[in-house]
């Protein structure tokens, strides 16, 4: 699939690139890069900042999260030579496109989550029958 194009996202299962698409994706479709993500629309953010405000998430997580929202170009790292060193994340233009596309989901997530409880409840209460 090249860039721009809007072949089927069906196809990406038999091209050349499926491998590295399916890789961006698991990525950008990991729930703790989505979190980072959106929080960092929000603002710079140390990471003290971001692992208070993703309840939930390990010091470990959160570092491998950053180091590979940083390596995919999502993220910038920022080293301030201070004492003690002053270390912030931020979204690169990038990594605001990706928060663009995502952002629906996001809402839909919000918007719907008390309706997608009520099914599992239904669901799981009928296995339980």
């Amino acid at each position: 699939m090249e860039e721009g194009t809007s072949e089927s996202p069906g196809n990406i299962c038999h091209t050349e690139e499926s491998a590295e698409v399916r890789q961006i994706l698991s990525r950008v479709g990991d729930k703790w890069s989505i979190l980072v993500i959106a929080l960092l629309d929000r603002g710079t953010r140390r990471f003290s900042e971001l692992r208070r405000e993703i309840d939930g998430i390990s010091q470990r997580m959160l570092t491998l999260t950053l180091r590979q929202l940083e390596r995919d170009g999502l993220v910038r790292r920022t080293v301030y030579p201070v004492v003690p060193p002053k270390v912030v994340y931020e979204l690169t233009d990038l990594g605001g496109t990706l928060l663009r596309s995502i952002q629906s989901i996001v809402n839909w997530a919000v918007d719907h989550r008390r309706e997608v409880a009520a099914a599992r409840a239904d669901y799981d209460a009928r296995l339980d029958a």
